[in-house]
């Protein structure tokens, strides 16, 4: 999902009782893939703010006007897909529509928290599966006649990695207890995606450091984690826009 939900151009007008569609999206995970997709779009361009005349709509794959671009080809996340999407005058039904008209930024701002803590917990369990690649591979790697393992500068690396792991770890289970409850609220959501997914690269790039060239290797895990760990900051909302969110709530306090 884009940083900026109030930019959304595609846009949905009345036509009798159906609704006629036209736009195009980018960056649509598994879009090339997909049967439906929830397309959001401008139902009211008049509204006295964009997040007033936004409309979420169901599209079936096949429908007429609906076209799957190329797939874009990424640097990671290989096994998943991700496609532009375009909409030229696709008719939908009535039940198209996902909800009531002119309500979808209030969704989709519901479920932001969310989407930004399950990002937070992927970057935790990616730190957390990083880690013990890399323990594993300087237990058994030897250099200068004992394994690197042996190194007081391997071992400091290795704890300030768990150290910040653990402590990552204890703040999004305080965030997952919190969203069980209903109790999560958007900067502390903005909090967990900004921090896990930075120590997710910082880590990646130490624990890549610490295969030495092999971390360069297609065979090796850690080549993989670290090129899947860049998009983190980015997608989701990016960590710039997290800092805001976070700053928002501090300064209205």
């Amino acid at each position: 999902m884009q940083s900026d939900l109030q930019g959304v151009r595609t846009n949905a007008k009345k036509d009798g009782g159906d609704w006629i569609l036209n736009g195009s999206k980018v960056f649509i995970t598994n879009g090339w893939m997909c049967d439906v997709v929830i397309v959001v779009a401008v139902t009211d361009p008049q509204a006295r703010s964009k997040a007033h005349g936004i409309s979420l709509f169901l599209v079936d794959n096949g429908m007429k006007g609906f076209i799957k671009g190329k797939k874009l080809e990424k640097i990671g996340l290989k096994a998943q897909d991700t496609a532009e999407l375009f909409f030229e005058d696709v008719r939908l039904p009535a039940d198209a529509l996902l909800g009531e008209v002119n309500k979808g930024f209030y969704y989709l701002m519901t479920e932001l928290p969310q989407e930004r803590l399950l990002i937070a917990d992927m970057a935790l369990a990616n730190c957390e599966f990083m880690f013990e690649e890399t323990r594993k591979y300087v237990r058994q790697r030897k250099a200068f006649g004992k394994t690197i393992a042996d190194l007081q500068t391997v071992q400091h690396k290795l704890a300030e990695i768990k150290t910040q792991s653990c402590v990552g770890r204890a703040f999004i289970d305080s965030c997952l207890q919190l969203h069980m409850k209903k109790q999560l609220d958007s900067a502390s959501a903005s909090m967990a995606k900004y921090w896990a997914t930075e120590l997710q690269n910082n880590v990646a790039n130490q624990c890549l450091q610490l295969h030495g060239g092999w971390g360069y290797m297609w065979e090796y895990p850690i080549a993989k984690s670290f090129v899947d760990s860049r998009v983190q900051p980015i997608y989701g909302g990016t960590n710039e826009v997290m800092k805001e969110l976070i700053a928002r709530q501090i300064v209205s306090d």
